[in-house]
């Protein structure tokens, strides 16, 4: 007898030959999506970063303005005309002027008016964020006129350079404006000699033999190492040999 021919079911073979991984593609998607990820995060990590050191410089910039104008206060005084802030520098303008070529001594008007304005300035620094958290040094920076020959000039220009702490580091006589013991401390320790020659030139001679403060201050680095490290206590014999009212300048007088 002739009938139709019925195919048996084959359900469960074929369902057990199904493959169990997924598609390439779908891993591919995955992998692609924990990459998306991945990057997200490592962009966030450097996002912020970036703006932790952008608020960091901003916070020291700000700083330093907020100093630099209160010095500028300081130098509007009467008692202190002439002087004047240009940038991070203290220029003494004609008041800082050495009368003559080759000379290293400072005036008697010239003395007076480093050891009035100097303790200013040092109060400013103890009292601002930028002083406390920001200052590195102070450079005592000597200038001399293109007269003369070089290398004699670069050492005119570090002695001037020396006088300048030579005076402030002193004994006062009697009756002068004297310098604190915490004054004369943080002289001996932030501030340094810089001698130009004349790589600094002015309009004239005249203007270019001259002195000035220049203000240095940390960067964020270096503040970041600062706070990690901080700095070993100071030498105080050192310290003691700087302050010594003993001890008398060194630079002959010319």
């Amino acid at each position: 007898m002739i009938g139709v021919r019925m195919s048996t079911p084959r359900r469960g073979r074929e369902e057990g030959e199904k493959p169990f991984w997924i598609s390439f593609s779908d891993l591919m998607s995955a992998l692609m999506v924990l990459f998306l990820v991945a990057m997200s995060v490592a962009l966030l990590a450097v996002t912020k970063k970036v703006s932790e050191e952008e608020r960091e410089d901003k916070q020291r910039a700000e700083a330093i303005a907020s100093l630099m104008e209160e010095i500028q206060k300081v130098v509007s005084h009467k008692e202190f005309e002439g002087v004047r802030v240009i940038g991070n520098t203290i220029d003494f303008g004609p008041r800082g002027r050495f009368e003559r070529e080759g000379q290293n001594v400072l005036s008697a008007p010239q003395r007076a008016l480093l050891r009035q304005f100097t303790p200013r300035l040092l109060e400013r620094l103890r009292s601002s964020d930028a002083g406390k958290h920001w200052f590195k040094r102070a450079v005592v920076e000597g200038y001399a006129s293109q007269s003369g020959k070089y290398l004699f000039n670069l050492n005119l220009s570090l002695e001037r350079s020396e006088r300048v702490l030579c005076e402030l580091l002193r004994q006062p006589l009697d009756g002068e404006p004297g310098l604190s013991q915490t004054d004369r401390e943080l002289i001996a320790t932030k501030f340094f000699v810089g001698g130009a020659s004349f790589n600094s030139l002015r309009s004239t001679a005249d203007d270019s033999r001259r002195i000035e403060f220049k203000l240095e201050f940390k960067t964020r680095q270096e503040r970041r190492e600062e706070r990690a490290s901080p700095q070993a206590p100071l030498n105080e014999r050192a310290l003691a040999d700087a302050l010594d009212p003993r001890e008398r300048c060194p630079i002959f007088d010319r």
